[in-house]
């Protein structure tokens, strides 16, 4: 069994969730290959080397698709992929992790050592999964995120990230499910997941959004 899942949305707590739901439910139902199809500017560190380390670890065939832009710890989900392919017009975006500091906070001396650690860990992480992915030196990794780097199809197929450019995605006939950020979604009267069922065409609602209440956390 083969499943498609777009996910056209920040890396947040409220995506991630719908789109672990949509991955347990099929694995219930027998999947062994799963089409994840990503555009993301990037968002929550956590969230996104959770999906990462989540999707390597199961039993199951997962191949990622570039469909637009892949932004900051988006191309770790992308990572995931076994096949990795993009679209011949996309981007990647690599660049330093940044911590929001969400309500105000006295800061002393070793709060503020904490914080350091914390950003410095979440971004040796992500150089040494796309290191591992691109088989080169998690340092040369860390300099392309300092440098801000941005990669064309051609350039990221080169450097390993991406295995194959082509603009098919989805075959004729096959449902794909679709992920949105239901913060926005709601705004426009879209709703979080949509399913498209065959030959009803019906659409269902998705789970509601979840809210979360951090101090602090940290972005790409």
């Amino acid at each position: 069994m083969e499943t498609y899942i777009k996910f056209y949305a920040q890396v947040n707590q409220n995506t991630v969730i719908q789109l672990q739901r949509q991955v347990e439910q099929f694995l219930l139902q027998g999947m062994k290959t799963l089409h994840l199809l990503l555009s993301t500017p990037g968002g929550s560190v956590h969230d996104g080397i959770s999906v990462y380390n989540l999707l390597k670890g199961l039993p199951i065939e997962v191949n990622t698709y570039n469909f637009g832009s892949v932004d900051s710890i988006g191309v770790v989900m992308f990572c995931a992929g076994s096949n990795r392919y993009s679209v011949p017009h996309a981007r990647f975006l690599l660049h330093p992790v940044a911590m929001q500091i969400m309500s105000p906070q006295a800061l002393d001396e070793p709060s503020i050592e904490e914080k350091l650690k914390l950003v410095k860990a979440d971004q040796s992480n992500i150089a040494k999964v796309i290191s591992c992915t691109i088989n080169k030196q998690v340092e040369e990794v860390q300099k392309l995120i300092h440098s801000r780097t941005t990669l064309e199809p051609e350039e990221a197929k080169s450097k390993g990230l991406v295995t194959e450019i082509k603009s098919s995605l989805v075959p004729a006939g096959v449902p794909l499910i679709s992920i949105y950020d239901n913060a926005v979604a709601m705004q426009q009267g879209i709703p979080g997941i949509q399913i498209p069922i065959p030959l009803r065409g019906i659409v269902q609602p998705g789970p509601q959004g979840v809210t979360s209440i951090t101090d602090s956390f940290t972005t790409i």
